[in-house]
């Protein structure tokens, strides 16, 4: 089985090598990996570190984008493999990664994507935040399209689609800020629906610190992501109800979060 996988980066040079290291070391004698890397014009030490796996990067570009959505479309424009999924060079897969998910489409072969289990780690790569993981993976055995209309319990370096429901789904939407990679999971799952890996063998590692996206964009985030439930769901249906109690619950835990940091707690884990 094929996969595309697509890593885009801009002056990402702090964690791009760790990020490149986990998915060049996926092959295995039943994986073929096309590895398109897509820079953003970088101006620290990126191009050098990816210059070191050249070799091993299917496609290579460095030119200016509009933000790392716009260049990841740019990447699953380029995708010719079966499976395609993107990591972002603050996230790494765990070992071994690939060959499950080829295994389970090859059990599943109409679903339209895969997710699994993400561990948060911080800069120095320990995992924290161990009850927001455990909050999501309580919802895996209810998987459904309506549980995800609910809340978004899926972590995005672990998401994984076939390119045959990328044809019918579509690209990412450039104008959102922060749940883009949500959109695109309803407007997946609508088209084929979901796998879900409940062993529990973590699938990836989302890195959050308060730089990142997710860090600095929650607000915005789970405004985006309700319009994208009512979108999906219906403005007055129970989805979206759920959504709206949702979003405030985990904006206001992580506003507290925020002000307990300022207070001189940073080493306080929640």
């Amino acid at each position: 089985m094929k996969f595309s996988i697509i890593t885009a980066n801009r002056n990402g040079d702090r964690f791009l090598e760790e990020s490149i290291q986990s998915v060049v070391s996926q092959k295995a004698d039943d994986i073929e990996l096309e590895y398109i890397v897509v820079d953003g014009a970088s101006t620290d030490a990126s191009l050098e570190i990816i210059d070191r796996y050249r070799s091993q990067i299917s496609t290579f570009i460095s030119e200016p984008d509009n933000g790392p959505v716009n260049a990841i479309n740019k990447g699953l424009k380029l995708a010719t493999g079966d499976i395609v999924g993107w990591l972002n060079t603050d996230d790494r897969y765990h070992p071994g990664v690939l060959k499950r998910v080829a295994e389970a489409f090859e059990a599943e072969p109409n679903k339209a994507l895969c997710f699994g289990r993400c561990n948060i780690i911080d800069e120095q790569g320990r995992e924290i935040r161990r009850w927001i993981t455990r909050f999501k993976e309580s919802f895996f055995p209810i998987s459904s399209r309506f549980t995800v209309q609910c809340l978004n319990f899926v972590s995005q370096p672990t998401l994984f689609l076939t390119r045959q429901a990328l044809k019918v789904t579509g690209f990412l939407r450039e104008d959102l800020v922060a749940a883009w990679d949500y959109d695109f999971i309803l407007r997946l799952w609508k088209n084929g629906g979901a796998i879900c890996l409940r062993d529990r063998m973590p699938v990836a590692d989302f890195r959050w610190y308060e730089a990142s996206i997710s860090g600095s964009n929650y607000a915005i985030q789970f405004k985006e992501e309700l319009e994208a439930a009512k979108e999906h769901a219906g403005v007055l249906t129970p989805q979206t109800c759920i959504h709206h109690g949702v979003r405030w619950g985990i904006v206001g835990i992580y506003t507290l979060m925020a002000a307990l940091r300022y207070l001189g707690n940073p080493n306080k884990e929640p």
